[in-house]
């Protein structure tokens, strides 16, 4: 099962490598992780998504919650959350297909960032789902390349 989990830290050399080594360290695997400032220039959340059942991911939180500079650590199976994720993707057009992707683009909200001869990058953000259904399209006119940013999750109080 897919957990995610965020965790506020002090923004501070090697507190990324901390976090990457508790998981390694113990065996686990992130499917995604993503590390930005927050408001308060001194702190940083991480977005960790991670697979395993619900006695691992308390494991994972406790020791999480052990870590130096680890200021907060929220397991949203344990609370409400908002969640989004960001994809660039370029897609092969011709003069035919084009207007197609371009319309498919706009059903999806998503917005075309690139404009080249025989490509179109486009930027969509939303949930999970969206992007896949979204790329499960894209897929019959080529992906030519691809991006995402991995989960970003906020607690909804």
């Amino acid at each position: 099962m897919r957990h995610t989990i965020s965790v506020l830290v002090e923004n501070k050399f090697g507190v990324l490598t901390r976090v990457a080594g508790l998981f390694s360290g113990r065996g686990y695997n992130i499917d995604s992780l993503n590390v930005a400032p927050t408001n308060d220039p001194t702190a940083s959340r991480m977005t960790i998504v991670t697979r395993g059942d619900d006695a691992t991911l308390e494991q994972i939180v406790k020791q999480l919650r052990k870590l130096a500079n680890v200021m907060q650590v929220l397991d949203f199976r344990e609370h409400e959350y908002v969640d989004r994720e960001l994809a660039l993707v370029k897609v092969s057009v011709d003069s035919k297909t084009r207007a197609e992707v371009m319309q498919i683009t706009d059903i999806f909200r998503a917005k075309i960032v690139d404009v080249q001869p025989k490509t179109l990058t486009i930027e969509i953000t939303g949930d999970e789902s969206k992007l896949e259904k979204f790329l499960e399209l894209m897929k019959a006119f080529g992906i030519l390349d691809l991006t995402r940013t991995g989960r970003v999750a906020m607690p909804r109080k």
